[in-house]
């Protein structure tokens, strides 16, 4: 079961903060080559699958959702929070954004070529992180990927940590522990990117992204 109070008081946060974000996010991708490498090489990987349909998830003001749709990728954003959504409409009116919750996605079982969860799950309590990466698994197609991004933990010996987000509760996460969730719930990893904090960065993280497959076998779970 998921933590409602938690997602509300997540989501009431961010329809609070949309303006700001929209404005602060808009261009954050032009100083950050090495997300846009990760995620040139999540839309390499999920195009030669066969299948570019993609969740955004936590797309947030939108800018992300419209990057995949430039590298060839047919994405449709979610967030919880309806003004983020609003104001990602506002923004790219030719793309598709719906508010929705990741633990419950009003998509077909199988239907993705890829999920992209991009600080997304920062908010969600570790007990029901398992809920969500199952979620993730059940939306994609077998040889479909996930790209999740996070920031993380102090070392292995801590496997969750709280940390101090401008909007809601967050938490940083062990990338070998993650990783392992993910392989619970179905999704092996392929490939994981380590960015070490800058100096001017405020809070002094490393950034991860781990790219995850589905299998093809799972193809006999869809009755394919």
């Amino acid at each position: 079961m998921m933590d409602h109070d938690a997602l509300s008081v997540t989501r009431e946060a961010y329809d609070a903060a949309a303006p700001v974000y929209a404005q602060m996010f808009r261009d954050e991708l032009r100083n950050r080559p090495l997300d846009r490498a990760m995620l040139g090489a999540f839309a390499d990987v999920v195009s030669a699958s066969g299948n570019r349909q993609v969740a955004d998830l936590g797309c947030g003001p939108g800018h992300i959702t419209a990057h995949l749709r430039e590298l060839g990728l047919a994405v449709r954003g979610f967030d919880a929070s309806s003004a983020m959504i609003e104001s990602a409409r506002q923004a790219y009116p030719a793309l598709r954004f719906d508010v929705g919750s990741m633990a419950a996605l009003d998509i077909a079982d199988g239907a993705l070529g890829g999920v992209l969860s991009r600080w997304s799950v920062i908010h969600t309590p570790p007990r029901e992180l398992p809920v969500i990466l199952a979620e993730f698994h059940r939306v994609l197609a077998p040889g479909g990927h996930l790209l999740i991004g996070f920031s993380a933990s102090e070392g292995p010996s801590h496997l969750t940590q709280v940390f101090d987000h401008a909007v809601a509760p967050a938490y940083r996460w062990s990338p070998d522990h993650l990783a392992a969730l993910l392989r619970t719930a179905g999704l092996a990893e392929v490939a994981r990117m380590v960015r070490e904090p800058q100096p001017t960065d405020r809070r002094q993280f490393k950034e991860i992204y781990l790219l995850a497959g589905k299998s093809e076998e799972d193809s006999a779970q869809l009755g394919t």
